[in-house]
């Protein structure tokens, strides 16, 4: 089977879609190190305070967003000003339909 996967830039508007898949990662898991998940309102400024940095991309098929990947601030001092991290989530239903998962 073949899926063609489109990668774009992330824009704000996107936030409702990509929190949907955050959200199953603080409910279900301890990935996230978060415990609750955020408002949309706040999700949309993580989003914008990150873009003005660093980069946030999504990823899509058929125009539906099935993951994101963005680097931001590894650790808010100085010494660490050029290092930064990775975090990817993809979305379950895509993994669970899309991709062979053993």
């Amino acid at each position: 089977m073949k899926f063609d996967i489109e990668i774009r830039s992330a824009a704000i508007d996107d936030a409702e879609d990509i929190l949907k898949i955050y959200r199953y990662y603080i409910i279900n898991t301890a990935v996230s190190f978060e415990y609750n998940v955020p408002t949309l309102e706040e999700f949309k400024n993580r989003i914008k305070k990150i873009i003005e940095k660093y980069p946030y991309y999504v990823a899509l098929i058929d125009n539906r967003i099935i993951g994101y990947a963005y680097s931001s601030c590894f650790i808010g001092r100085d010494a660490y000003r050029f290092s930064a991290e990775l975090s990817i989530y993809i979305d379950k239903k895509a993994l669970e339909n899309f991709f062979i998962i053993n």
